[in-house]
């Protein structure tokens, strides 16, 4: 999504129809914040489909279910979570075809908690994404000391049984990587 000055901001609707998500998909947004994602997955999924939105803070859960009701989605599930601690999801082992982690790895201390829970509710084969604010510009977003590398995300990954599979340009402040299981 670009402004008038030119400048690139994450468009979640761009970024979803560049992945391979069908109708029927179960799908996780962890740390879904207000939907930003949720929304839109939602749509791509269709009532055959299901987004569980996973979130620490219980006033964003609420807001997106307020407007998961105006918006007439049925197929959001709502759970307060914490995505710090092993099984923290709640949600059933090998059960989804997506994770999305966005701009949410760098608030937490237990990247790898994070990263593992992400591994174990996804099915064989299934993928994660992660969106991250880069490290070349931090006039916007995090301090720099709080953000996650592309080089720090993909060991992660590596040491957790991931498959790095893909590199997305995501904005002017964004990176995303895709993992498989």
């Amino acid at each position: 999504m670009e402004n008038n000055f030119g400048i690139k901001f994450i468009d979640p609707r761009a970024v979803i129809d560049s992945l391979e998500i069908v109708a029927g998909m179960s799908i996780g947004d962890f740390g879904c914040g207000t939907g930003y994602f949720a929304f839109p997955l939602a749509e791509k999924v269709g009532q055959a489909g299901i987004v569980y939105a996973l979130d620490i803070l219980k006033d964003k859960l609420e807001a997106i279910e307020s407007e998961a009701k105006v918006l007439n989605l049925n197929n959001i599930i709502i759970k307060r979570a914490n995505l710090e601690m092993v099984g923290g999801s709640k949600l059933e082992e090998n059960n989804l075809d997506w994770v999305f982690l966005v701009n949410m790895l760098f608030q937490n201390k237990s990247k790898e908690i994070v990263i593992k829970e992400a591994k174990r509710v996804l099915k064989t084969g299934g993928k994660i994404l992660i969106i991250e604010w880069g490290e070349k510009d931090s006039s916007f977003g995090p301090n720099g000391n709080l953000r996650i590398s592309k080089e720090e995300i993909s060991k992660l990954a590596v040491s957790c049984g991931l498959s790095v599979t893909k590199e997305l340009a995501i904005s002017d402040f964004h990176f995303g990587l895709i993992l498989e299981k």
